[in-house]
């Protein structure tokens, strides 16, 4: 019996340790997929996707290898078009990839046998009132023009060069990708045309370029070009090749996604550092007819792939990504391809990052055979697929529970079933707390349930300021409408308690002014108010009439830290979404270190030019022009907790009329207690600004100093008592 207890313990552990090891087949994940959060670094996310077969040539059962495919689409019974442009064919497999025709040669218009040349393009429409049957319309690059089949593979008509005066006389067109919407517009991709994509009707006839690239000029080549000829201006103009490089279309809306990789990194770098919404310099662009840019993105960051090019946090490669191909997928999302890092990124309508994934820097997304040289994408049913023209396969993606969950949540959104979309948003957060997209979309779903209330907690979570104002501005519009007499009461009394405070600070200026005796401190701080609004007969009478006082300049240096201190904590959360804090000794260096820099300089400066103030009195000046910075930040903070987006720019603008009186003010009353003239004392101001900034060096080079000496004693000390 012990023996027999013995077996079963080590067949026991066999199975667990077989168990722990065991990959199941065909659905690896090498792969890591992630999202952004809003400072740009990389968050790990379950897998929306993840891959369960790579299919070649010979799964495929071609009768010839694919050679340098180009280009890949789906249709909607999920049959695969393939451009195998190596070849001079289409390729065309059914929903198990299992090849069922292919379209190389045919008769043409004339019944002359006719053949593709190097297809980079493929695009399948689906039927309308005028095509009563799904067609096949080919890229034929090498030939320069489209072919037309039908879903047979047989050849229906050739729609040759379109003819414009818009075209330069010696431009080549090389169509390389199109789409065409359900009015059976064309709109085509050629590799050469920088005007932008060609649209052109179903016969051939040219109606215009929509969706040119903007013209980027650094400020020497705007200079430039006023010494140049006409025919050099217009040359230069074509220097910027802004070509695209493919094209999809969103059948649903009519829209075509077009993408290129021509814009300048560092155009592209700016754009999505600075969170470019205007899409002047975007890799991808959403298109209406008309050929307006009208892709929304309201995610953290631009859509354009990879977001922390800097670093290469996510792999060892940097830079920005470079597109090549676009796909619409599910409930209106869609998905690009980083041909740089071999990588997917997925976005829903609205811009926001769903999901980025890929094979970067040739490991291995599915067993042993990684994707080095993505071309193409496109969606199969619950399917991605991906076309690697270096392997010369196809790589089968299955969707994953969670990518389910994710679509199924957008796809409640767009319902306006808020209920249901918060629930599933709630499970997406379940599977994945990373996920900032998810506590936005709920707090959406709350705010279109009216809870707006709650909705602030989730947008606060994603630090989304623009949602959060949106529902904050509705909670305030009804607090207003409950509480409009409280607050005009409020508004009203703030108003007179201002003006009826200022009355009185005149009033104690006044009798002070006559009374011939000491000044309290009371009356010294008074006095401040009279110098912020009389600079000239204030700082006069500051330093000779001594209404002014060395413990009045100190009560506003600490009023002006106090105000920063409180401006530091006290905003509100527009403005400090991070919750940021600052200590209050950090403010009083803050304050103290450029007021005691200032007051040096000058005095240093002022004394070899004959001025007549000392380092106390410059130093009482300057104190009393900080009274407007408590002044204006301090409502102003107070007013960053009421505001809304919209109303952010006031608060700014609040801030820098605060900092112009107080620059105004030291003007003033450094010429006043020096005496100078106008004209003198702006190059005195000058001078100290310049001395600030060599005083500065010379306390870093002394502190440096101090430091390489302490520590060459104390190497001298440690040397000395290791050898006793």
């Amino acid at each position: 019996m012990t023996h027999t207890k013995k077996i079963l313990c080590i067949l026991f552990a066999v199975l667990m340790v077989v168990s722990c090891c065991a990959v199941t087949a065909g659905a690896s994940s090498a792969f890591q997929t992630y999202v952004y959060d809003i400072y740009g670094k990389p968050l790990y996310s379950p897998d929306a996707y993840t891959a369960i077969s790579a299919v070649d040539s010979k799964a495929m059962g071609l009768d010839i290898p694919l050679e340098n495919p180009g280009d890949m689409v789906t249709d909607p019974d999920q049959n695969v078009y393939i451009a195998d442009t190596g070849n001079n064919r289409i390729v065309v497999l059914d929903r198990y990839y299992k090849v069922k025709f292919y379209i190389t040669n045919f008769s043409n218009d004339q019944g002359v046998p006719d053949f593709l040349t190097g297809p980079q393009g493929v695009f399948v429409s689906e039927p309308n009132s005028k095509y009563p049957e799904r067609l096949i319309w080919v890229c034929d690059t090498g030939s320069n023009r489209i072919v037309v089949f039908d879903a047979e593979g047989n050849f229906q008509r050739v729609i040759e060069e379109p003819e414009s005066s818009l075209f330069d006389e010696d431009s080549v067109y090389k169509p390389v990708a199109l789409a065409v919407d359900a009015y059976n517009r064309l709109y085509v991709v050629s590799s050469t045309t920088y005007q932008g994509v060609i649209v052109m009707t179903d016969e051939g006839q040219f109606t215009g370029f929509i969706g040119a690239q903007a013209v980027s000029m650094s400020a020497w080549e705007i200079i430039w070009r006023r010494f140049q000829t006409k025919e050099q201006r217009e040359n230069s103009e074509q220097k910027v090749s802004t070509e695209f490089n493919n094209i999809t279309i969103n059948r649903q809306m009519g829209l075509v996604y077009v993408t290129t990789s021509t814009i300048d990194d560092g155009a592209v770098e700016g754009a999505i550092r600075g969170k470019d919404k205007t899409g002047t310099n975007a890799p991808v662009k959403l298109l209406n007819a008309n050929g307006d840019e009208i892709m929304r993105r309201n995610g953290f960051w631009p859509p354009a792939g990879e977001v922390d090019f800097a670093t290469g946090q996510t792999d060892e490669i940097t830079g920005v990504s470079r597109i090549i191909d676009a796909a619409v997928g599910p409930e209106n999302t869609w998905s690009i391809i980083d041909e740089k890092r071999n990588r997917i990124f997925t976005y829903d309508f609205d811009g926001n990052l769903l999901f980025a994934f890929g094979d970067s820097n040739n490991s291995n997304m599915l067993g042993g055979q990684g994707t080095n040289g993505l071309e193409a994408i496109a969606y199969q049913g619950t399917k991605m697929l991906l076309l690697d023209k270096t392997n010369d396969n196809i790589t089968v993606l299955q969707r994953t529970e969670y990518g389910d969950v994710l679509l199924q949540a957008i796809a409640a959104e767009a319902t306006q079933d808020f209920d249901l979309a918060i629930n599933l948003w709630t499970d997406v957060l379940k599977r994945n707390s990373n996920f900032d997209s998810a506590y936005v979309g709920i707090g959406q779903a709350m705010f279109r349930n009216k809870d707006y209330e709650n909705s602030l907690t989730y947008f606060e979570s994603a630090y989304d300021t623009d949602n959060w104002s949106a529902s904050y501005k509705e909670i305030r519009k009804e607090w207003m409408s409950t509480y409009f007499l409280l607050l005009l009461a409020i508004i009203v009394a703030l108003i007179a308690g201002v003006v009826l405070f200022f009355k009185v600070m005149g009033k104690i200026n006044t009798r002070v002014a006559t009374s011939g005796k000491k000044r309290t401190f009371g009356q010294e701080i008074a006095y401040g108010f009279y110098v912020i609004f009389h600079p000239f007969d204030g700082f006069w009478d500051l330093k000779h009439e001594k209404r002014g006082s060395l413990r009045g300049a100190i009560f506003f240096v600490i009023l002006a830290i106090a105000a920063f201190y409180y401006q530091a904590i006290g905003q509100g959360y527009l403005l400090d979404p991070f919750g940021g804090f600052a200590s209050v000794w950090a403010q009083i260096l803050g304050v103290l270190v450029p007021l005691f820099l200032f007051v040096l300089a000058n005095w240093c400066l002022t004394t070899l030019f004959e001025g007549e103030g000392s380092f106390k009195d410059i130093f009482i000046a300057c104190s009393y022009s900080l009274l407007p910075l408590p002044l204006l930040i301090v409502p102003a903070t107070i007013y960053s907790n009421f505001c809304i987006t919209t109303e952010a720019d006031i608060i700014g603008f609040i801030s820098t009329i605060a900092f112009i009186w107080l620059g105004l003010l030291v003007f003033f009353g450094t010429m006043v207690t020096h005496d100078y003239s106008m004209g003198k004392n702006v190059i005195t101001v000058l001078g100290t600004v310049v001395g600030m900034v060599f005083i500065m060096f010379i306390a870093i080079l002394f502190t440096t100093l101090i430091g390489k000496i302490v520590g060459l004693v104390t190497n001298i000390v440690t040397e000395i008592q290791f050898r006793m």
